[in-house]
């Protein structure tokens, strides 16, 4: 059974930060790319970070240097630290592997705003 459970959105003002959980299924978790996804409403989903079963990294420009994706394999569980926060940032956040699976969990919402 495929489990993706995103928590820890929230409203935070510019600047700001908010650390996000997935917690994934143990065989999605441990022999895939997983990445962290972000949409707003009338735009197509993007991946803004990803990372493999070897801890190798990646993310969209648009959050280089502001946002760490890791992963804790024991609490099948992956993060996504977001700093320096924009209002750009405000979507709902998604976790999936990479390629996605046709199943996607609820999102998290993230608003940015002061």
């Amino acid at each position: 059974q495929v489990q993706l459970v995103e928590s820890g959105g929230g409203l935070v003002q510019p600047g700001g930060s908010l650390r996000l959980s997935c917690v994934v299924s143990d065989s999605i978790l441990r022999f895939t790319i997983i990445g962290w996804y972000r949409q707003v409403p009338g735009k197509q989903r993007e991946l803004v970070a990803r990372i493999n079963y070897g801890d190798i990294t990646s993310y969209a420009d648009s959050v280089k240097d502001r946002f760490t994706i890791s992963k804790d394999n024991a609490k099948n569980t992956v993060y996504l630290q977001m700093n320096s926060l924009k209002p750009e940032d405000t979507a709902v956040y998604y976790c999936n592997r990479f390629p996605t699976l046709a199943y996607w969990g609820q999102g998290t919402q993230v608003t940015v705003s002061s």
